[in-house]
Parts: C-alpha cells; sequence; structure tokens
C-alpha cells in the first residue's frame, strides 16, 4: 500500500483529519501504538522526518505513538534505508523479536525501491525482500505529514489484525 499524500501538505483541515483519525483507531485498539524505528544504512534524512513527527509542530506522541528502545515492545516497525550487506541480518533479527501482531512501514525511497542504490551489489531494497511489509511512504525524504499518514494507514491495518479480518500472515505479522 503506498501513499498519496495532498499536494497542498500544509492544509490544517488535513491535517486535523488525520489527528482524529489517529485518535479513533488508537482508542480501537485500546492501547497506545509504539514504534521502533530501523535505520538499515539510510543517509539520516528519512530518520530526522521521523524525529520531526514527534516534535510539538505534529506532536504525535500526544496521540500515544511513542519510539520505544526494544523491539520486543512495539506494534509497528519503520524502517528507513536500501538494508545494506552489513544491516541485513539485525533487521531480520528485529523483525522478528518484533510481536505479533505487527506492521511494517517502509519510510523513504532507498526501503520502497533502492532509490540511488537500486541494483547495487551491497544493498537489498527494496525492503519487501527482505521482510513483509504493509504500508510504503515514499519520498527523498517524505514529510512529517506523509509518516503521519503511513501510521494511521498502518494503525488501520492493525485494528484490522486485531479484530482478526486480516491474518497476520497477510500482513507484516
Amino acid at each position: 500500500m503506498t501513499i498519496k499524500v495532498p499536494a497542498d501538505q500544509g492544509n490544517s483541515q488535513e491535517r486535523k483529519r488525520l489527528e482524529k483519525r489517529i485518535a479513533q483507531l488508537c482508542r480501537f485498539i485500546g492501547k497506545s501504538p509504539w514504534v521502533f524505528h530501523v535505520n538499515s544504512g539510510s543517509c539520516n534524512g528519512c530518520d530526522i522526518e521521523i524525529i520531526a513527527a514527534l516534535t510539538p509542530r505534529y506532536d504525535a506522541e500526544r496521540f500515544g505513538v511513542k519510539l520505544v528502545g526494544s523491539p520486543r515492545h512495539a506494534d509497528i516497525l519503520i524502517v528507513t534505508g536500501p538494508v545494506t550487506n552489513q544491516s541485513l541480518e539485525r533487521v531480520k533479527l528485529v523483525y522478528e523479536q518484533t510481536p505479533d501482531p505487527k506492521v511494517v512501514i517502509a519510510v523513504g525511497a532507498c526501503p520502497t525501491g533502492g532509490s540511488v542504490f537500486y541494483e547495487s551489489p551491497f544493498t537489498n531494497a527494496p525492503l519487501d525482500n527482505v521482510i513483509p511489509v504493509d504500508v510504503f511512504v515514499p519520498g527523498c525524504p517524505p514529510r512529517p505529514e506523509a509518516i503521519l499518514y503511513g501510521v494511521v494507514l498502518a494503525l488501520e491495518k492493525l485494528a484490522k489484525m486485531v479484530k482478526g479480518e486480516v491474518p497476520p500472515e497477510e500482513g507484516g505479522g
């Protein structure tokens, strides 16, 4: 599932709609979604935008969307970077350590399709060749609004997994 961000990314109505949807999904799931970030060889452009989504301007933490220090506590994995050969086993291990149900978000052009590293012998992009991916957020780097929209799509998929509408093996989990 790929994200299409509206042309007017500064639209406050769109932002309010996303905020309302995140709050509704968190209430349905019954807990705050916790996120673990995996950098698999990125240039840190996407990582900075992920942090920007957590800062007071976008403030994803007020809905409970929180970065955690261990994949064992996470509901959502956010992966950035082209998955270098050095990080390949680590990405697989982190995915296995994350409890089910889980959702994987590929953030940026590198894990989505390889970007400038496409067909490089030192990378393993796209990410869905390595682990199952539920949501792709394209961009180099994507805007914080796009990342939050990706979180909304991931939460919707997680809610369907909790309800039993989507088996975990069809999702990232």
